[in-house]
């Protein structure tokens, strides 16, 4: 069974920088696509960030220019760099890993960015 462990959120000033780790076990990270989710206070759970097997990338658009995400195959981790971080960034983030259709997610990590 996959497993998905976030950690690296915390609290930073707007304009700050975080990175999100998401460390996956019970399976190869090469062989799962990885997604970064976020939900806010009274918000849906919202898209951030998307990686594929192949290692393309796809970002919402409130967070281009802004967060990159990346994998480390050896170390089964999943990163998400966040940079110029506004209030509006604040959220419980999740990391969601995709195998054979069937999706697994970690318990998320909050972020809050204070102004």
């Amino acid at each position: 069974q996959v497993q998905l462990v976030e950690s690296g959120g915390g609290l930073v000033q707007a304009g700050g920088s975080l990175r999100l780790s998401c460390a996956v076990s019970g399976s190869s990270l090469s062989s799962v696509i990885m997604n970064w989710h976020r939900q806010a206070p009274g918000k849906q759970r919202e898209l951030v960030a998307g990686i594929t097997t192949g290692g393309s990338t796809t970002y919402a658009d409130a967070v281009k220019g802004r967060f990159t995400i990346s994998r480390d195959n050896p170390k089964n981790t999943v990163y998400l760099q966040m940079n110029s971080l506004k209030p509006e960034d604040t959220a419980v983030y999740y990391c969601k890993a995709i195998m054979r259709d069937i999706p697994y997610w970690g318990q998320g990590t909050q972020v809050t960015v204070s102004s």
